[in-house]
């Protein structure tokens, strides 16, 4: 059975931050040239249990088959449809130092579906420099390039002090999604969607359970779904920091 209107359903903030997940388990899968795939199998992969992977595809009017599991292709175009990666994703990375510069390097993001189009910072000094395939451009150019790109969504990897007035030069140009690994907490307007990665909670996290786990204990709880990078592959950072 398949729900075909999108309209009448709203999927969950928690299903949506799976999806991810899923589809990541889903590529690996198909590259093994398996067809159909459990839901307990999905399951195992993605780090969740078998019955929310069920109930999470069910918003898809996705259900399966009984004995049979899912059809790996199928599932793929659908999730692929929801998260926006049947079409090609223009992204800009505001902000180039060791953080920007890793996120620029990321081979993960063209594999994802997302193309980064645009390297730019604010520093006189930087513009022109070369990182990877990218030459940096000018912040003072974002409107131009935000319209002639087509850029929906930055990723904002600056200093913190800078974080709010950056994000509302990307709001301002019409960027509508931004995904802020600056240590700060900004605002934007409810039309743009914000995301954020903070480094530093996510090591305290682990510091949290590290330092209460022993070789009785129970393993600290996995929670994949704050982890970084989301779906997305080997994000190696070495020594990036804002």
């Amino acid at each position: 059975m398949v729900v075909n209107d999108r309209e009448r359903r709203r999927i969950p903030e928690a299903t949506v931050a799976r999806l991810p997940l899923y589809y990541r388990a889903l590529l690996e899968t198909a590259e093994r040239k398996t067809a159909t795939i459990s839901s307990e199998r999905l399951a195992e992969m993605a780090g969740v249990n078998a019955a929310k992977v069920r109930k999470d595809l069910s918003y898809l009017g996705s259900y399966g088959t009984r004995g049979v599991g899912y059809d790996v292709e199928y599932l793929l175009a659908q999730i692929s449809q929801e998260l926006g990666l049947t079409e090609r994703r223009p992204v800009i990375i505001v902000g180039v130092g060791r953080l920007g510069q890793a996120l620029a390097n990321y081979a993960g993001f063209t594999a994802r579906g997302f193309e980064v189009v645009g390297l730019l910072d604010a520093d006189p000094a930087k513009v022109g420099d070369r990182v990877g395939d990218f030459s940096v451009e000018s912040i003072d150019d974002l409107p131009r390039i935000v319209q002639e790109r087509d850029v929906a969504i930055a990723i904002l990897a600056v200093p913190a002090d800078a974080g709010q007035s950056v994000a509302d030069r990307l709001v301002d140009a019409g960027v509508t999604a931004i995904l802020n690994f600056a240590p700060k907490v900004i605002q934007v307007p409810e039309h743009v969607t914000l995301r954020k990665v903070d480094l530093a909670i996510e090591l305290q996290i682990l510091s949290f359970y590290e330092q209460r786990s022993g070789p009785d204990d129970a393993a600290a709880p996995v929670d994949r779904i704050g982890a970084v990078p989301q779906g997305g592959g080997d994000l190696d950072l070495g020594e990036a920091a804002v």
